[in-house]
């Protein structure tokens, strides 16, 4: 009997027509005024019309589940399912049952863990298999060794760009998207697992300066973790930083979140500035960023 592997993302619209459903299903039926449906389309506009995440997200499935396949011939079954755009996780999910599965295992691609992400797929995917089968979570992976090493490895490279004589004005910034303060209330460590594992990079890339900024903040009325990267760039070139490290941990590939968010809004805001951004190669299906997560799943196996 194979393992299942249910693997989930946030999803993206796959084209200029999804992005107003994309994103009243994000807004819980809400359509997004007409204002920041404009906002949202110039954005996607700005990166060709649509993001490659669904492309990125399809290649990083395929890639674990050929590591599984090399490693493990035929002990594996990997689907996807997102969590906004199809194939949805309810769509998904119940094909295990179907398929007269006994186990499957469940893996968000976000190395953090939180009660408004990793969490809410865990419940949407249980909800849909319920007592049929057994499902083993897998919350988080921030702090597995090859993970870490990756991320080195890309901030060391990232800063081999930057001239010696700038070194001591440079800066690592280790971001991640940020979330309502409200989750802090009822104990969420989302915070302390970014500051963690940053931590953790920092120390593996031999780093003496480095620090956390929080990006993509929703537009709500509730206040959102910070500080934002971009108050954290004017902090930086007010303290005498004339380089900066952009490295958002806790994102996976490259898209909107990447792209606009650091590639556009925070690089134009830099070079109002003066200062020289760098951003780290994001890890999209990189084969050492698939084996890793591939160990992952079998260890939880």
């Amino acid at each position: 009997m194979k393992t299942g592997v249910l693997v989930m993302a946030y999803g993206t619209p796959t084209t200029p027509a999804d992005v107003e459903p994309y994103y009243t299903r994000i807004r819980h039926g809400r359509p997004p005024t007409p204002e920041l449906l404009k906002e949202l389309q110039d954005r996607y506009n700005d990166l060709g019309g649509t993001s490659p995440l669904a492309a990125r997200t399809a290649a990083q499935v395929a890639g674990i589940a050929a590591e599984l396949e090399l490693r493990f011939p035929g002990q594996f079954d990997v689907r996807f399912g997102s969590k906004y755009e199809p194939p949805m996780i309810e769509d998904v999910a119940p094909s295990f049952v179907e398929d007269g599965f006994e186990h499957v295992i469940g893996l968000v691609l976000a190395p953090h863990s939180s009660s408004m992400s990793t969490t809410q797929y865990m419940d949407r995917a249980r909800a849909c298999l319920g007592e049929h089968l057994r499902l083993s979570e897998i919350h988080s992976w921030w702090d597995v060794p090859a993970f870490i090493a990756i991320i080195a490895q890309r901030v060391n490279d990232a800063l081999a760009s930057i001239p010696d004589d700038r070194r001591a004005t440079t800066e690592v910034l280790f971001s991640a998207h940020s979330l309502p303060e409200k989750i802090l209330a009822n104990g969420d460590t989302y915070p302390e697992q970014l500051r963690a594992s940053a931590q953790l990079a920092a120390d593996a890339a031999g780093l003496t300066s480095w620090d956390l900024a929080w990006q993509s903040a929703g537009r709500t009325a509730d206040p959102w973790i910070g500080p934002d990267i971009l108050d954290v760039l004017r902090a930086k070139h007010a303290a005498g930083i004339t380089d900066v490290v952009s490295c958002p941990i806790g994102f996976v590939s490259d898209h909107l979140e990447v792209l606009f968010d650091i590639d556009i809004q925070a690089q134009e805001l830099s070079h109002e500035l003066g200062i020289n951004l760098v951003r780290t190669v994001s890890l999209n299906d990189d084969p050492a960023f698939m084996a890793m997560l591939a160990d992952v799943v079998a260890a939880r196996a």
